[in-house]
Protein backbone atom coordinates (compact mmCIF):
# COMPACT_ATOMS: atom_id res chain seq x y z
CA UNK A 1 0.00 0.00 0.00
CA UNK A 2 2.89 2.47 1.02
CA UNK A 3 4.73 1.43 -2.52
CA UNK A 4 1.59 2.59 -4.41
CA UNK A 5 1.04 6.09 -2.24
CA UNK A 6 4.68 6.75 -3.30
CA UNK A 7 3.62 6.07 -6.84
CA UNK A 8 1.14 8.04 -6.61
CA UNK A 9 2.86 10.91 -5.25
CA UNK A 10 6.06 10.97 -8.14
CA UNK A 11 3.32 11.05 -11.02
CA UNK A 12 1.41 14.24 -9.14
CA UNK A 13 4.86 15.68 -8.56
CA UNK A 14 5.28 14.62 -12.68
CA UNK A 15 2.27 16.16 -13.58
CA UNK A 16 3.34 19.51 -11.19
CA UNK A 17 6.34 19.60 -13.71
CA UNK A 18 4.35 19.59 -17.08
CA UNK A 19 1.55 22.08 -15.94
CA UNK A 20 4.41 24.42 -14.80
CA UNK A 21 5.65 24.07 -18.33
CA UNK A 22 2.11 25.53 -19.93
CA UNK A 23 2.76 28.25 -17.06
CA UNK A 24 5.76 29.81 -18.17
CA UNK A 25 5.44 28.71 -21.93
CA UNK A 26 1.10 29.40 -22.26
CA UNK A 27 0.15 30.61 -25.30
CA UNK A 28 -2.38 32.53 -23.70
CA UNK A 29 -2.84 34.60 -20.44
CA UNK A 30 -6.13 32.19 -20.11
CA UNK A 31 -4.07 28.64 -20.48
CA UNK A 32 -1.36 30.12 -18.12
CA UNK A 33 -4.69 30.95 -15.36
CA UNK A 34 -5.61 27.39 -16.08
CA UNK A 35 -2.36 25.80 -15.31
CA UNK A 36 -2.17 27.98 -12.32
CA UNK A 37 -5.49 26.37 -11.14
CA UNK A 38 -3.94 23.09 -12.17
CA UNK A 39 -1.03 23.16 -9.57
CA UNK A 40 -3.54 24.27 -6.76
CA UNK A 41 -5.42 21.17 -7.47
CA UNK A 42 -2.00 19.06 -7.78
CA UNK A 43 -0.77 20.62 -4.59
CA UNK A 44 -4.11 20.00 -2.81
CA UNK A 45 -3.30 16.02 -4.08
CA UNK A 46 0.41 15.90 -3.05
CA UNK A 47 -0.65 17.01 0.63
CA UNK A 48 -3.54 14.22 0.38
CA UNK A 49 -1.51 11.94 -0.49
CA UNK A 50 1.34 13.10 2.57
CA UNK A 51 -2.03 13.12 4.99
CA UNK A 52 -2.55 9.22 4.14
CA UNK A 53 1.67 8.38 4.05
CA UNK A 54 2.12 10.10 7.83
CA UNK A 55 -1.22 8.99 9.19
CA UNK A 56 -2.41 12.26 9.93
CA UNK A 57 -5.78 14.23 9.59
CA UNK A 58 -3.33 18.05 10.62
CA UNK A 59 -3.35 18.48 6.71
CA UNK A 60 -7.06 18.70 6.29
CA UNK A 61 -7.41 22.45 7.51
CA UNK A 62 -4.04 22.97 4.78
CA UNK A 63 -5.79 21.46 1.75
CA UNK A 64 -9.27 23.55 2.40
CA UNK A 65 -6.87 26.74 2.48
CA UNK A 66 -5.16 25.86 -0.50
CA UNK A 67 -8.41 25.13 -2.35
CA UNK A 68 -9.50 27.90 -0.87
CA UNK A 69 -6.68 30.43 -1.90
CA UNK A 70 -6.86 28.66 -5.06
CA UNK A 71 -10.40 29.96 -5.93
CA UNK A 72 -10.10 33.33 -5.02
CA UNK A 73 -6.97 33.64 -7.28
CA UNK A 74 -8.91 32.17 -10.37
CA UNK A 75 -11.70 34.28 -9.72
CA UNK A 76 -9.49 37.29 -9.23
CA UNK A 77 -7.33 36.81 -11.85
CA UNK A 78 -10.13 35.64 -14.53
CA UNK A 79 -12.33 38.82 -13.30
CA UNK A 80 -8.50 41.32 -14.26
CA UNK A 81 -8.42 39.41 -17.88
CA UNK A 82 -11.96 39.89 -18.76
CA UNK A 83 -12.43 43.79 -17.36
CA UNK A 84 -8.56 45.03 -16.65
CA UNK A 85 -9.91 45.43 -12.92
CA UNK A 86 -10.54 43.73 -9.75
CA UNK A 87 -12.26 45.90 -7.65
CA UNK A 88 -14.98 48.21 -9.26
CA UNK A 89 -15.76 51.74 -7.61
CA UNK A 90 -18.48 53.49 -8.76
CA UNK A 91 -17.24 57.21 -10.23
CA UNK A 92 -20.48 58.58 -10.47
CA UNK A 93 -20.14 60.64 -7.61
Amino acid sequence: MMIFIWVCLMLVFLSMVGIMYRVFRGPSVPDRLIALDGIGVMMISAIALISILFETKFFIDVILLIAIMSFIGTVSFSKFIERGEIIERDHTR
